[in-house]
């Protein structure tokens, strides 16, 4: 689930403290990087109502963790590499590698039309004669809305209102599978998949359900299954027992002093579910940096929407920034935590970063964290002699 739908690949505006921490020049590319990441971290929780965050960096081999902030305001006590975040969207980039894998295996076409995996007769799920194909699940043009219920999409539109969490909650508190697809029978689509760009967390749901049919197995369990044997990540999680949810990170609902509830469980989990540690998600970051085959079928571009954004399994594929060069990259937010992922290719260099908060502002503030690190990356490729033109 996203905060908003938008596309938050754009000009930033860097505050101060992170603008001044970033300024890059040969006297600061000599810095340990370890500690310039603990300096980007300790800028980041400066920001207005953030409490704390963990980054994870791996830039050419190298493993960074840092942890800042207290979880909870007034109780000192940093997160760890034992604690357990909810990733929210990032969930997508996990569930677009476990269909890249599949269309790899030969276990379903990128041109299926959806319908071959769903019981009864979806005859809504086309236009015009032109049917969602999984092409379209996996690049947000399918048409779907954001989320099933619709009523969701409605809570949605003001996400920083205080009552937002428990009207997710309400929503969600007996909704599974049968409701989802009840619930699809009813959706119009309004225009011809495969063009315009429309996040849908419900197209990833979809997904799931097209995993669980072809491969004959929970999703969860073909999650940990295969970036248990891949990466290795045998921590992931969609659904905590007792003992695992009490080290689930506490977070903060926009401007509410109040930690909120998690995450609601959707029908599958996985357009925003998964739960993760930091190590957890550097041993992804790893994953993704080997460009293995089922990892350079994911970032293959499936939809170019111009000449600087394009998608491919659920990965937003960015070009023309003069710093990065072409980088694959999501944003997750959740009621009480929002993250980033970029993969950099041009510095062999993977970005996770995660906070315990969600408000309108909290994208905007890792963003320029990020920046602010590519910064510093770049200034030491340049000491190195590496060309950074590309």
């Amino acid at each position: 689930m996203t905060v908003r739908n938008r596309r938050w690949l754009g000009s930033l505006v860097v505050s101060a403290a992170l603008l001044a921490a970033g300024c890059a020049s040969e006297k600061a590319a000599t810095k340990d990087l370890g500690a310039e990441i603990d300096e980007i971290a300790a800028a980041l929780i400066q920001q207005p109502l953030l409490h704390s965050t963990s980054i994870g960096v791996v830039y050419r081999g190298e493993e960074f963790v840092r942890h800042r902030g207290d979880m909870e305001t007034g109780k000192p006590g940093p997160p760890t590499d034992a604690t357990r975040y909810e990733i929210g969207s990032l969930s997508k980039t996990l569930a677009g590698t476990l269909m890249a894998n599949a269309v790899l295996e030969h276990k379903v076409s990128l041109d299926d039309d959806v319908r071959q995996y769903l019981q009864g007769n979806y005859p809504n799920l086309q236009y015009k004669g032109e049917p969602i194909r999984i092409r379209h699940l996996l690049s947000h043009t399918s048409g779907l809305p954001n989320m099933l219920p619709e009523r969701a999409n409605t809570v949605l539109e003001d996400f920083t209102d205080h009552r937002t969490p428990s009207e997710l909650n309400t929503l969600y508190a007996h909704y599974g599978k049968a409701d989802f697809f009840k619930d699809l029978h009813a959706v119009e689509i309004d225009r011809a998949p495969g063009k315009d760009y429309a996040y849908s967390s419900a197209g990833t749901e979809l997904t799931a359900h097209i995993l669980e049919t072809v491969y004959n197995s929970d999703y969860e369990s073909l999650l940990r299954g295969f970036f248990g044997d891949s990466a290795p990540m045998m921590g992931l999680r969609i659904r905590l027992s007792d003992s695992e949810a009490s080290r689930l990170a506490v977070g903060y609902h926009s401007d509410n002093p109040i930690p909120t509830t998690p995450m609601p469980q959707l029908p599958w989990g996985a357009s925003g579910n998964v739960k993760a540690t930091v190590p957890e998600m550097v041993k992804y970051l790893r994953f993704q940096l080997a460009n293995g085959p089922v990892v350079k079928e994911s970032h293959r571009p499936l939809v170019t929407f111009d000449s600087e954004f394009s998608i491919g399994y659920f990965w937003n594929i960015v070009s023309g920034d003069r710093l990065k060069g072409v980088y694959h990259a999501h944003h997750g937010g959740v009621p009480r935590s929002q993250c980033y992922i970029y993969i950099v290719p041009k510095y062999d260099l993977g970005i996770f970063i995660i906070t315990n908060q969600s408000g309108d502002q909290t994208a905007r503030a890792m963003e320029a964290a990020i920046d602010t690190l590519v910064e510093k990356i770049a200034a030491r490729e340049a000491l190195a002699g590496n060309d950074v033109s590309r």
